[in-house]
């Protein structure tokens, strides 16, 4: 059976080409719990796509990849030196082999699998012209995770000619479909799935987020 048969037709896009300033270093080869940073995070989007594309930075050593996970993973690049996360996802879409992506930071360990279903399916059943879908969290869409439509490609590109380089931006004009906070905290009542790893100082939350994981199964 070839792999990722069987899962959703979806691509996975995990942004890992940020220059992790505030870390100090290369944090998503950093173990936690027992595996590098950026493998909780695209084991997480894998288990909902049928193949995975991490983004990475421009130059360097590609990103340390699991060898065991059920579906392709492929790498690609920015194709400037750090031009923000915009540009990776613009990477990401234009590499997809699907029409939906669910979006992921490679610092996020504690994605839930049944919240990131939930959002990849609000944006399958939402009208064509919705380009994305978020989660609603502190009264407006969180950037990351998203669920995003290859067709939103175009429309981010304009924005990046035109300067803007966060999610946030994006997600200001696209008008996104939007997973209410109280329906996907009654799957993640702690908010593990909005946790990510910017400096040092967090490495401990996401080392109880592994261990959580590993006796979950």
């Amino acid at each position: 059976m070839p792999e990722g048969a069987g899962r959703p037709p979806r691509t996975g896009v995990v942004l890992a080409g940020g220059r992790a300033a505030r870390f100090g270093g290369d944090k998503l080869s950093r173990e936690v719990g027992g595996a590098p940073l950026l493998h909780h995070a695209l084991r997480a989007v894998a288990r909902v796509t049928s193949e995975v594309v991490v983004v990475a930075a421009a130059h360097g050593p590609d990103p340390p990849l699991p060898a065991d996970v059920a579906v392709p993973v492929r790498v690609v690049r920015d194709t400037e030196p750090y031009p923000g996360p915009l540009a990776g996802l613009l990477a990401g879409l234009e590499a997809a082999a699907h029409p939906v992506a669910v979006v992921i930071g490679a610092d996020m360990p504690g994605a839930v699998q049944a919240v990131l279903e939930d959002l990849a399916a609000l944006l399958e059943r939402s009208p064509d012209d919705v380009p994305a879908a978020a989660l609603r969290s502190e009264g407006r869409p969180a950037p990351l995770p998203l669920a995003v439509r290859a067709t939103a490609a175009p429309a981010i590109r304009a924005l990046l000619e035109g300067g803007e380089r966060s999610l946030r931006g994006f997600l200001e004009v696209a008008s996104p479909g939007e997973l209410p906070e109280e329906a996907w905290r009654a799957i993640d009542p702690a908010g593990t799935t909005l946790t990510d790893v910017d400096t040092p100082d967090d490495l401990p939350a996401a080392e109880a987020l592994a261990a959580a994981r590993s006796t979950e199964g």
